[in-house]
C-alpha cells in the first residue's frame, strides 16, 4: 500500500483509504456548497442523495458492470465447477438482479410498470425491495449482514476464496454496516431519529463491490 506522510509520522495503511476521503468529501465540502437552492431547487447534497439521483445511477452503473466482470471472471476460470467459481457465478446474477431493482426494472425509461407491485410499493415502484414487509423487516439487516461478511468474516475466514472482497476493501462495507446499524437503532432512542442518508453509504458498498470484482478480472487477464 502507498506510503502515507503526516506531521505525527508515516504509516503505511493495510486498506483502501478512498471511503474515508469520499466522506471527508461529502460532509465537508458537498454538504456545505452554497447556492443549490438557487440553482436546482434544493441543496448539493439532497441533489446528490436523491431517489433517481446521481448515487443511485452510479450504483446502478457499479452493479451492472460487476455483473458483467463476474461473468468474464468465471468464463476465464479453469475449474467451472469449484466453490470459487459459483461463488463469482452467484455474485454476478445477485449484481445484475440489484442493478435491476435499482432502476426498478427500467420502469422509468420503458415506461412498462407492474400495477400489483407499484400499489403495494413504499415509493411506488416495480421492484421488490419496497414492498413494505421485506423493506420493513428485512433490507436494513440484510444489508448489514452483508457488509460485515464482506468487511470482515469473509476475509477472516475464507481469505483462500477470490470470491470473497479482501481486506484491502474492508472499509467500504464496515462503515456502511456502522452507518446502518446506527441509523436503525435510532428508531429505538430517546431523541429524534437520524436523518436519511442512506445512499450516500449505499454507494460505499456498492464502489466496494465493483472494486473487487473489477480488481480480480484484472487479475485474470495477467493470469
Amino acid at each position: 500500500m502507498k506510503l502515507i506522510k503526516t506531521p505525527w509520522g508515516s504509516f503505511s495503511p493495510e486498506v483502501d483509504l478512498f471511503p474515508i476521503y469520499y466522506l471527508i468529501f461529502i460532509y465537508g465540502f458537498i454538504y456545505i456548497l452554497p447556492f443549490g437552492g438557487t440553482i436546482v431547487g434544493k441543496t448539493w447534497f439532497d441533489l446528490l442523495k436523491l431517489e433517481d439521483g446521481p448515487l443511485e445511477w452510479l450504483q446502478f452503473l457499479e452493479y451492472f458492470f460487476s455483473s458483467i466482470f463476474g461473468i468474464l471472471i468465471f468464463c476465464k476460470s479453469k475449474n467451472k465447477n469449484s466453490l470459487n467459481s459459483f461463488i463469482w457465478l452467484f455474485l454476478s446474477a445477485l449484481c445484475f438482479f440489484i442493478a435491476a431493482e435499482e432502476i426498478s426494472w427500467g420502469e422509468r425509461i420503458t415506461g412498462f410498470s407492474l400495477d400489483s407491485l407499484t400499489a403495494i410499493s413504499i415509493q411506488g415502484e416495480t421492484n421488490l425491495h419496497n414492498l413494505p414487509f421485506f423493506h420493513n423487516l428485512f433490507l436494513d439487516p440484510i444489508l448489514i449482514i452483508i457488509c460485515i461478511f464482506f468487511g470482515w468474516i469473509g476475509w477472516r475466514k475464507f481469505s483462500y476464496l477470490t470470491s470473497i472482497p479482501s481486506k484491502k476493501l474492508s472499509l467500504y462495507f464496515l462503515i456502511t454496516a456502522l452507518y446502518i446499524f446506527y441509523y436503525e437503532i435510532s428508531w429505538a432512542s430517546t431523541i429524534e431519529h437520524i436523518r436519511n442518508d442512506l445512499e450516500i453509504y449505499e454507494f460505499l458498498l456498492s464502489t466496494g463491490i465493483f472494486m473487487h470484482f473489477r480488481n480480480n478480472l484484472k487479475l485474470s487477464k495477467i493470469k
